[in-house]
């Protein structure tokens, strides 16, 4: 009795999971979130359908040219490759064209490619994933999931100039791509300290609204003329601009 009701139980659950898995693809092409979605058979059964990321970002949605911007992942002719510039560019009689300067995902070699501002493009979707960075030596961060424990590797030209204002304890989002960091980026307010001050060497008399000031990373900005060695500010990585005290 126990082994014929559970060869019942497997048949049904077969049935199911057959019956859901006919529901994929719409299901796929109608959901933002591919990891958990839950759907429903003819039966009206529910099926709580979870999917490994690297299958999903597999699939990916077309779109015109002129709308890939940088940050972007696209595919072309088999290959995978990030977006690092896309600029518009008008051919005279020839029309518009799109200007892309892409970095190979697979082998970080950069190539130059030319597109139609209509011509389809193939996106292909990446994940955003919050990490705590834990320090950074030579050109390497490293880096911890809070959740998974998880650790990377990342180099630190992945953060662009933005690099410098890297601190233990920071927070930091990473672009991945099956499970690989394309490129980060940190929060838009960072505490700093003024290490030396560079005073204006205009007019005796003339006092200027802001001097040059090298931080505590050392990174040179310019802050108000009232700021003195040693106090706290914030600033924006993604610039250098000043915005305000800390404390």
């Amino acid at each position: 009795m126990r082994a014929l009701e559970a060869r019942k139980r497997f048949s049904q659950a077969v049935f199911s999971f057959s019956s859901c898995s006919r529901l994929l693809p719409d299901v796929l092409s109608s959901h933002d979130d591919y990891r958990s979605t839950t759907i429903t058979n003819g039966n009206g059964d529910n099926c709580l359908l979870r999917f490994p990321w690297s299958f999903t970002q597999h699939r990916g949605v077309r779109v015109n040219a002129s709308h890939v911007r940088p940050g972007n992942v696209i595919e072309k002719t088999g290959k995978i490759y990030q977006v690092l510039d896309a600029e518009h560019k008008q051919r005279g009689r020839g029309g518009a064209m799109m200007q892309m300067e892409l970095r190979d995902v697979d082998t970080g070699n950069k190539v130059s490619l030319r597109f139609g501002t209509e011509e389809a493009v193939e996106r292909v979707f990446v994940q955003d994933k919050s990490f705590t960075c834990l320090y950074t030596e030579n050109e390497t961060a490293f880096v911890i999931d809070s959740e998974t424990f998880e650790q990377l590797e990342v180099p630190l030209e992945l953060f662009g100039k933005a690099a410098a204002y890297l601190t233990e304890g920071m927070k930091v989002t990473l672009q991945l791509y099956d499970g690989r960091p394309l490129c980060g980026s940190m929060p838009k307010r960072v505490a700093c300290t003024i290490k030396e001050i560079h005073a204006s060497t205009k007019g005796p008399t003339v006092t200027p609204r802001y001097q040059r000031a090298l931080l505590d990373n050392g990174v040179t900005v310019m802050v108000p003329s009232y700021l003195e060695i040693g106090e706290e500010i914030f600033v924006n990585p993604e610039d250098d601009s000043y915005l305000g005290r800390a404390k």
